[in-house]
């Protein structure tokens, strides 16, 4: 059913730095020949939505593009695909993840690490390359699944298995693709020892998917506190990183270390978990992830390897994967299912830090309505510096330790 008409949506759009999300109506571009119409039910929210809502990366030249509708954990249901459509039918359920398009020729397309390519959209803040993140009107940024319909091209879309809670889906389609990412890259094995930094969303995914695996798993937190937390998520093992003791029992022992922290910290302090020849790997979006990621372009040069890389999402091949490994295996994200009037509490809780280890779902379906439109009233919320140290300054300092010391 492709069409010459632009879809009316509802959005959580925010108009600056302050994140004071309000509802407002937008259009989506017409359902083309290879594009799926998703109906929304629910979409969570990510700490990177955050960083980019509140324009933390623009230290590095990733300015936020205004309105900003953020989201990239999508589920819904398709109710519309163009006639050209084979992967999708009305009726399945369906999500979106990071991205909802690349260039799909070049070598890392070719391998399945869309993620990769160079020309990569993002499903937010990004301008379209190729026709396929089409805006409306054209020429706009791409929305995110704050929204109450998604237009997505069939090639970027997430068939989701129906026996799979739709609440649970979004989350896996980032935060468990962006944990199960390293460990199939690193090669992560029944007899490996994976640590696992921070007990947040991600944290929390990434015990659950490592255990799916096999591994011996470590949480490794501030403190003792959260110990019941990591146990009752699986783990093994908790490492206490302010503890002496505990760090010097766990030394040396681990093969490769997942580290969720998503904003700037003394990320070196954990180098001494890992065996020789072992990998610590950053995910949150910070000096030091930035940090790594040139160092790795640096080292290609020199035959030598770093033992602190960064990741990000993986491909639409790896994302398919991870989210049949949940099904199979009965693994679902801790999730809060809340209303849009909620959303702005949930940026302040996570600036402040996501000590309850849940990822927040919006509950698209049920409140963001027409009359949201009207009957919404939030308070703005309450946040603090960037965190990120995303600067010249701090990736340089990072660089610093990465190579001459790690």
């Amino acid at each position: 059913m492709a069409s010459n008409a632009p879809v009316d949506v509802l959005c959580m759009a925010c108009e600056d730095t302050s994140c004071d999300f309000k509802p407002v109506k937008m259009q989506r571009r017409p359902v083309g020949p290879e594009d799926v119409l998703i109906d929304m039910k629910y979409c969570g929210v990510c700490h990177s939505d955050l960083h980019v809502a509140a324009n933390h990366m623009s230290g590095i030249g990733m300015a936020t593009k205004y309105p900003c509708v953020p989201g990239h954990e999508l589920a819904g249901v398709c109710i519309a695909v163009g006639e050209k459509v084979t992967k999708v039918k009305v009726g399945d359920h369906v999500g979106v993840g990071c991205m909802v398009d690349s260039c799909l020729e070049c070598k890392e397309c070719l391998a399945g690490n869309e993620q990769k390519c160079k020309k990569m959209v993002q499903t937010y803040n990004q301008e379209d390359r190729s026709g396929r993140a089409a805006t409306y009107p054209q020429g706009g940024h791409t929305l995110g699944g704050y929204t109450s319909k998604f237009v997505v091209h069939e090639k970027f879309s997430i068939v989701i298995p129906k026996s799979y809670p739709l609440e649970c889906a979004g989350p896996v389609l980032c935060s468990g693709v962006t944990m199960y990412e390293p460990m199939k890259v690193h090669g992560v094995t029944k007899d490996s020892h994976v640590g696992i930094v921070g007990l947040g969303g991600l944290g929390g995914m990434g015990i659950k998917l490592a255990k799916a695996l096999g591994c011996k798993v470590s949480a490794i937190t501030r403190s003792f506190a959260k110990e019941k937390m990591a146990k009752d998520l699986g783990a093994d093992n908790v490492v206490a990183s302010t503890d002496d003791k505990s760090m010097l029992a766990n030394k040396k022992s681990m093969d490769l270390i997942i580290n969720t922290i998503p904003s700037g910290h003394n990320w070196g302090a954990y180098q001494g978990l890992l065996k020789k020849g072992g990998k610590q790997v950053l995910l949150g979006i910070h000096s030091g992830f930035a940090a790594a990621f040139v160092a790795a372009q640096i080292r290609k040069y020199s035959c030598s390897d770093c033992t602190v890389v960064s990741s990000a999402i993986g491909g639409i091949k790896t994302t398919e994967e991870v989210l049949a490994l949940c099904a199979k295996n009965n693994i679902y994200p801790e999730v809060d299912v809340v209303p849009i009037t909620k959303l702005n509490e949930v940026y302040t809780m996570l600036d402040a830090a996501n000590d309850s280890g849940k990822r927040y779902v919006l509950d698209i379906e049920k409140t963001l309505t027409d009359e949201a439109l009207t009957s919404y009233s939030a308070v703005p919320p309450t946040l603090g510096p960037n965190p990120s140290n995303l600067n010249p300054a701090g990736i340089f300092k990072d660089l610093a330790k990465i190579l001459f010391f790690y």
